[in-house]
């Protein structure tokens, strides 16, 4: 079976890559038990680096949205080079 796939940076995720679950509207906004999404951690924690909570349940409650805002594109743009097991520091 393949690995799944990042579905912010589309690249895989293998099994030794840090993971997370990402809440599509954040648990303090009113999500907890609602939708999540599989990512890599470092593509969860950069989506919590440039957006706020309110901004998250308010606009951006799918990887859809997340990945068409033009905030997103030099991460996405750099991650691509990366592979899959990367982790690094998110600035914040």
């Amino acid at each position: 079976m393949p690995d799944p796939t990042c579905p912010l940076c589309l690249r895989p995720i293998p099994p030794d890559a840090p993971q997370s679950l990402h809440h599509l509207i954040p648990r303090a906004k009113g999500g907890k038990g609602g939708p999540t999404v599989l990512l890599h951690h470092l593509c969860h924690k950069e989506i919590h680096a440039r957006f706020t909570e309110a901004e998250l349940a308010r606009r951006f409650p799918t990887i859809e949205a997340i990945r068409a805002d033009g905030r997103m594109d030099p991460f996405l743009t750099w991650v691509a080079k990366r592979p899959p097991e990367f982790l690094s520091r998110t600035r914040r």
